[in-house]
């Protein structure tokens, strides 16, 4: 059975898982294209959280206003890049029940079959089983990645803010 009959064989949910698996792959190259950008400048970005710090006027004595202030600025930067994120966490979380649902209409279908024409012939029910397994699979096809993918690109923002803000703290008291 070649790639083309099991999404037919799936049906409608494997369409959507399909859809689905689309926006959130292409959601996540943008993300992660745009986490690699703001690394790669780093240092404007450094500088630019630094000027917006020294025009608040506030005693750079006080270190943990500086560290407060440096982490709300840092979190209004990195908000662009976070941001769409969460529809990749959303796609993660409903794919499987998606693959659940078609799993109960096939199941639901095979026994429809079953009830309409007996036992007798096991190719009738056939169908609905094969939807049932097929958007099982889709499902989790779907979820895994992003998944995966979520947590990957979640702890590479987690990495980079980290990282300068704590390069931050030196710079904003030696200038």
């Amino acid at each position: 059975m070649d790639l083309m009959n099991y999404i037919e064989h799936g049906g409608v949910i494997v369409y959507i898982l399909i859809v689905l698996n689309v926006i959130g792959f292409t959601i996540m190259l943008v993300k992660f294209i745009q986490i690699v950008m703001t690394r790669r400048y780093k240092v404007a970005l450094l500088e630019e959280v630094i000027e917006h710090i020294k025009e608040k006027d506030v005693p750079l004595k006080d270190e943990h206003i500086i560290v407060e202030l440096i982490k709300d600025e840092m979190s209004k930067r990195l908000f662009i890049v976070e941001s769409g994120l969460g529809t990749v966490k959303i796609i993660a979380s409903i794919s499987p029940l998606l693959g659940l649902l078609g799993t109960v209409v096939g199941v639901l279908v095979a026994f429809d079959a079953i009830s309409k024409s007996g036992m007798g012939d096991p190719s009738v029910f056939a169908g609905g089983i094969s939807m049932a397994l097929v958007t099982t699979v889709a499902g989790l096809i779907v979820a895994i990645p992003h998944y995966i993918g979520y947590n990957y690109l979640i702890g590479m923002l987690d990495s980079l803010e980290s990282t300068v803000t704590s390069e931050i703290l030196p710079a904003v008291y030696k200038k």
